[in-house]
């Protein structure tokens, strides 16, 4: 997903492609793990959960950005109490999966050039920066940023290249072929040249399904660079 000025790219036709079989695709890599879709998911949030409490902020409207076909959509409203959502892609048949699929929640499926300047107040993305070809991921934090009212974090997720399970699981998925991945630090920059404050760096996804029983330990790990996925907050000011 190859964002500029013009939003849309023609290496978006490779997820309009991959919509419908995009859950089967991801399983491939997720199986090594031992979980799925719904369990990352779920803990992404949870833990987004404690950590926003911990900063006192409260969610009430959400971007998803780069929701994809809505995967984490339930999240929101179940986890984080949202108000709405509102979920941007530049994949259109990604998009009406979501629509069909979250009808009766309170969210709505935009193209990502359709987003308001100062409409949200939390915006989330997950492992969606490394499908942008690195010289458009300045123009897509920036629409996040523009996408944000004053005092708005944006919880940024990405995979872990320090991981060596994630570059494995990675590499099985056929939509993963192409990406580039994104160093933590590299990260941190690219929000803070787009006018974020940084406030935090998590870690999470120590420990595999057959490890399940030593998952308490994860927020003591928080600072250890070995997770499967990291978590960049930013704030924009205000």
């Amino acid at each position: 997903m190859k964002i500029s000025g013009a939003i849309r790219s023609p290496d978006d036709e490779d997820f309009d492609t991959s919509a419908a079989t995009y859950d089967e695709q991801l399983q491939r890599g997720l199986s090594i793990s031992g979980e799925n879709k719904e369990f990352f998911a779920s803990q992404r949030m949870q833990w987004l959960r404690r950590r926003l409490a911990g900063l006192g902020f409260q969610v009430r409207d959400c971007l998803d950005f780069g929701c994809g076909t809505g995967t984490s959509t339930p999240y929101f409203f179940d986890c984080l109490n949202a108000t709405s959502l509102v979920g941007a892609d530049p994949s259109e048949a990604s998009l009406e999966i979501a629509r069909l699929d979250w009808k009766s929640l309170a969210a709505s499926y935009v193209q990502p050039e359709a987003l308001s300047a100062e409409s949200v107040d939390f915006a989330f993305c997950n492992g969606v920066f490394h499908h942008i070809d690195p010289v458009h991921r300045a123009g897509a934090a920036s629409l996040v940023y523009r996408s944000l009212r004053p005092g708005g974090l944006f919880a940024f997720w990405e995979n872990n290249p320090w991981n060596p399970l994630t570059r494995l699981s990675m590499r099985r998925v056929p939509f993963d072929a192409d990406a580039i991945m994104l160093w933590p630090g590299e990260t941190r920059r690219l929000l803070r040249d787009c006018g974020f404050e940084v406030l935090f760096t998590d870690y999470k996804f120590f420990f595999p399904r057959p490890l399940a029983a030593l998952r308490f330990l994860e927020p003591c790990l928080r600072r250890c660079v070995m997770g499967a996925q990291y978590l960049v907050i930013g704030r924009k000011p205000g």
